[in-house]
């Protein structure tokens, strides 16, 4: 299966989402945000990084890129999308996620191995995973923070949109380490739209793929550090089912 990753200026994530599609078994293929063209491919990523400085907004300027358009529409027709940290910016500012992302409540960046439950594994990006199961993968992102009206948030939690929840470190990591580590509403780190095919998070699966280049697992004596590859193992599978 041919999963695209998109390339902004700015982008700094998109050569560690093709690695991570190539561990997972599937075919990378470099997209470039000034094409209007998908290249065919079965699957969208659009990694982290700072496209365009985090001008205006974050993810802001990358929305209005010829390349969004085509992803929008295919998108809303079922198409497969990833957004991490940056990417989950441009889901929220072209409106394929609710809500919006805004500077981390502490006003300082941020960078740390970070616990998150899995809410839902039936989207096309978590299948791989048990509900319930807590993963750990990299956090890196200074507009990190997610907010949404009062209505939002209660549809995101009533209909199990909510993918990805932040929670403590208390027995993945040093006592003390706090849940939420950037102000997100609720506790969330990632969500999806309605039909389960568009999933945002701000944590990094991308960097969690590999044996011995990931986080530590506390407790289990070796580096594990492949949490993160579940999310591209899944994606595959659901497009075969």
């Amino acid at each position: 299966m041919r999963i695209g990753v998109v390339t902004f200026p700015g982008t700094l994530d998109d050569r560690d989402a093709l690695r991570a599609v190539r561990l997972a078994g599937g075919e990378p293929v470099s997209l470039w945000h000034g094409d209007d063209d998908l290249q065919a491919v079965d699957a969208v990523v659009l990694p982290g990084g700072f496209s365009y400085g985090d001008y205006l907004r974050a993810g802001a300027i990358s929305g209005f890129a010829p390349v969004m358009g085509k992803l929008v529409d295919a998108a809303k027709g079922g198409l497969p999308v990833l957004g991490i940290c940056n990417g989950f910016q441009i889901l929220c500012e072209t409106h394929l996620l609710p809500g919006a992302m805004i500077k981390n409540a502490h006003r300082s960046f941020l960078c740390r191995d970070q616990p998150l439950r899995i809410e839902n594994n039936r989207t096309a990006w978590t299948t791989e995973y048990a509900e319930g199961q807590v993963i750990r993968v990299p956090l890196k992102n200074q507009d990190g923070q997610y907010v949404a009206d009062d209505r939002t948030l209660a549809q995101l939690e009533d209909e199990g949109r909510v993918v990805f929840r932040y929670v403590a470190g208390a027995t993945h990591g040093p006592a003390g380490f706090e849940a939420n580590p950037n102000g997100s509403r609720h506790d969330i780190a990632g969500i999806t739209n309605e039909a389960g095919n568009v999933v945002g998070l701000m944590p990094h699966p991308e960097h969690a793929v590999e044996a011995g280049f990931g986080p530590d697992q506390p407790g289990e004596g070796t580096r594990t550090g492949t949490d993160g590859l579940g999310l591209f193992t899944s994606v595959l599978r659901s497009l075969v089912a």
